[in-house]
């Protein structure tokens, strides 16, 4: 077990690293998106081979070494800020027994990475590290065989060191004398030699991340940042409301103007291009008020809040657990409790944007979308092009985990870029308009029902979760925004639910608890009054909040402490480790109350299938204000093995700091003819005066072990210990998310 960090006020200078580029000569992976990682069985085959290498087998499609002994690793996940870059280099170093200065990484380009499909889901090590760790230690074992035939010795005699393959007598072989162009050009075999963890010298280290640095510089890391020679800015301007139409405009000023390189209009899809980035956004304002646009009727619902309105909504229905059969009702108590999600934005703190370059044939987007081969694919259909002529690289942007406008901005500029041939297009979208088209979280309704024996168990469970689907990412045009814009549209891709195990609005609606007697319902809503599609954790943030609100009220009920009954329903040993790790971690049961403070316990498992996380947090409630402030918080993660515990640690710091967020601040808020939270001032959220005094991390790492998606694990447990904490304060139960100053006050008044 790894010592926890404390966290007062971070050191954030940490690390060095640079910004590699390369280019390769030749395009590798597979055609469609990588499975999840899990065990093959029956004959040998693509489907042994561990993470992704079940869709890319070829070794050099992940690991390649140069002829100076220098290894690249590729993959075709993205860094998005998790740290993925660096844990997947230490994985390829430990393994190659390299030191991690002579190995680069190259994250998704369409070119020349695999195709792994979207970074999401918390995917990245269980598919891309699975893969790549295997891979290293195919290259491994074709350097030693090579050197081992070279030599004439058995390869088991022989030991890999610094980049060489050593001989008993002294001889050596670097890397880059026993590579050649076919050598690692072999399909993965499913049980490579895997260093043991005993062995290891860099997996489990908290190697300082190598995006940091540029990143707290003002290095050129970010798409915002790109300035290619010859480039121009653009601009676009969106209707008033949604289904807003065209009708005329008078561009003849907007044209003239000196600087101004191109309006581009086609349909509904307005645009325009200038030399400068202050001339764009002059152009852009003129433009905008030179068009006339009609006025659609209105259409959002707003007799009620969004998590009760979508309950009214056609839905269909699936029942995703049916345990047991309901018991009689004598002896014992019942309980039902209704939770709401509003719609909430990704309010990405750099609105999004794209760099396009369409030079001969060949159009490059430079884009901080979470899948480049998704998104060729909606860009090269909305553009009548061949996939083939499309290029995706992956540049990072500043901040989004799940579906924003990053998609929507590279549309945007592939299309202007088409109008501008030769000339590359940085095109920006300004706040407004991404917070008010970009695709929002779905707002949700739950419904838990539960009835308690006279021991205090939970004799009977039923619970339904309303939700809109949760994945409208782009792979058809339809999903992206300005290819419905078109004079020719393309219609919005069918919304259908994720189905199971992972689910999406149903994702952790089946507890992990021992339950003999339980159903469970998903009332999946296609009707979409706003537009919707991925958010961090998708459905499991209101349904983790859903559900250990309401363990935590039958505990009340039943005068048990929250952590023991837990415990009692709790049959994964994993499960009770953690719980148990969090609930010594935070001192629960000896640590002195503080007046006017409450603390709250919440657990979860990630989808049921990745990390385990437990969450106690200590909550100040102002009862005049009705001001809410995180004080303290202490996790404690199981997210199998653990190769860069700092990269972990900030990762579940983030989730704690991003559900607080979303749990006392965020909603979006819209009216009958469109959304109307488009600033801060509008679509409040977190402040860094706000932060919490202390946020403890405590891991439970199992080398050896498979790894366990972590990123999205804590969102759900640190909202459920919120309001736990809350109830404990003040005795007062708020089931609507957000838990803002007016909803404490409102609670407190009954």
């Amino acid at each position: 077990m790894t010592a926890p960090l404390v966290i007062d006020r971070r050191t954030v200078l940490r690390g060095t690293g640079a910004l590699v580029l390369g280019f390769a000569l030749r395009p590798v992976g597979a055609a469609e998106a990588a499975e999840p990682a899990g065990e093959g069985g029956g004959a040998t085959g693509p489907r042994d081979l561990p993470g992704s290498l079940k869709t890319t087998p070829l070794v050099d499609s992940w690991i390649r070494v140069a002829a100076d002994g220098n290894v690249e690793v590729l993959t075709g996940k993205a860094e998005l800020g998790q740290g993925i870059a660096t844990a997947l280099v230490q994985l390829a170093a430990e393994e190659l027994d390299l030191p991690l200065a002579r190995v680069t990484i190259r994250t998704a380009d369409t070119a020349t990475t695999a195709d792994e499909g979207y970074t999401a889901g918390s995917h990245s090590m269980q598919d891309s590290g699975s893969a790549i760790r295997a891979a290293a230690a195919e290259v491994r074992g074709l350097l030693v065989g090579e050197a081992a035939t070279r030599w004439a010795v058995p390869a088991e005699a022989l030991r890999v060191e610094g980049g060489a393959v050593l001989a008993p007598d002294g001889r050596r072989f670097g890397f880059g004398d026993l590579v050649s162009a076919t050598l690692l050009h072999v399909e993965a075999t499913p049980h490579p030699a895997l260093k043991p963890p005993g062995r290891y010298a860099v997996v489990g280290q908290a190697v300082p991340r190598r995006d940091i640095p540029a990143k707290v510089t003002g290095g050129a890391i970010y798409v915002q940042d790109l300035r290619p020679a010859g480039m121009v800015h653009a601009r676009v301007i969106r209707p008033p409301a949604p289904g807003a139409r065209l009708q005329s405009l008078d561009d003849a000023a907007v044209r003239a103007t000196p600087g101004v390189v191109a309006v581009v209009r086609d349909g509904d899809f307005l645009a325009v291009a200038a030399e400068t980035e202050w001339g764009a956004v002059e152009a852009m304002r003129r433009l905008a008020a030179a068009a006339r646009w009609s006025t659609p009727a209105a259409s959002l619902p707003t007799d009620r809040p969004a998590g009760r309105a979508i309950r009214a909504l056609p839905a269909r229905d699936t029942v995703i657990l049916d345990r047991g059969a309901p018991p009689a009702g004598d002896g014992l108590r019942r309980f039902a409790s209704d939770f709401t999600r509003p719609y909430q934005a990704h309010g990405s703190i750099g609105p999004s944007c794209a760099v396009a370059h369409l030079d001969g044939d060949t159009l490059t987007v430079w884009t901080h979308t979470q899948g480049v081969f998704p998104d060729r694919a909606a860009i090269a259909e909305m553009l009548g092009f061949p996939p083939a002529r499309v290029r995706c690289i992956h540049t990072q942007g500043s901040g989004c985990y799940g579906h924003n406008g990053a998609d929507d901005a590279a549309g945007d500029a592939a299309l202007v870029a088409r109008a501008l041939p030769g000339r590359p297009v940085r095109l920006q979208l300004m706040r407004e308009q991404e917070a008010a088209w970009e695709p929002f979280g779905p707002a949700m309704l739950t419904r838990a029902e539960a009835a308690l024996d006279a021991d205090g168990r939970i004799a009977d469970w039923s619970y339904g979760v309303w939700s809109n689907t949760h994945n409208m990412r782009p792979g058809g045009a339809g999903a992206l925004l300005a290819a419905r814009l078109l004079a020719k549209p393309f219609a919005p891709p069918e919304p259908k639910p994720i189905p199971q195990p992972e689910g999406g609005g149903d994702r952790n609606a089946i507890p992990l608890y021992a339950l003999p007697n339980a159903r469970v319902t998903h009332h999946f809503v296609p009707d979409m009054p706003l537009r919707v599609s991925a958010m961090r954790a998708l459905g499991a943030y209101a349904n983790v909040f859903s559900i250990e609100s309401f363990m935590d009220e039958l505990a009340r009920a039943s005068a048990q402490d929250p952590i023991a009954f837990r415990l009692r329903h709790l049959d994964d040993p994993r499960a009770r480790d953690v719980v148990a790790r969090a609930r010594d971690e935070a001192a629960w049961t000896g640590r002195p109350r503080v007046p006017g403070r409450g603390r709250g316990f919440a657990f979860a498992r990630y989808k049921n299938l990745a990390a385990y996380c437990a969450v106690a947090v200590e909550v100040e409630v102002d009862r005049d204000t009705g001001r809410l402030r995180l004080a303290r918080a202490v996790a404690a993660v199981d997210g199998g093995q653990v190769v860069n515990p700092d990269g972990l640690r900030n990762q579940i710091e983030g989730a704690i700091l991003q559900s607080m967020s979303w749990t006392l601040y965020e909603e979006v808020g819209f009216d009958a003819a469109g959304v109307t939270s488009v600033d801060w001032a509008t679509y409040p959220i977190l402040r860094f005066d706000a932060v919490p005094d202390t946020v403890e991390v405590h891991l439970v790492d199992r080398p050896g072990q498979p790894f366990l998606g972590c990123g999205e694990c804590g969102q759900g447990p640190t909202a459920a210990a919120i309001a736990n904490a809350v109830a404990d304060a003040t005795g007062a139960r708020l089931r609507d998310l957000p838990l803002t100053r007016e909803r404490v006050l409102a609670a407190l008044a009954v």
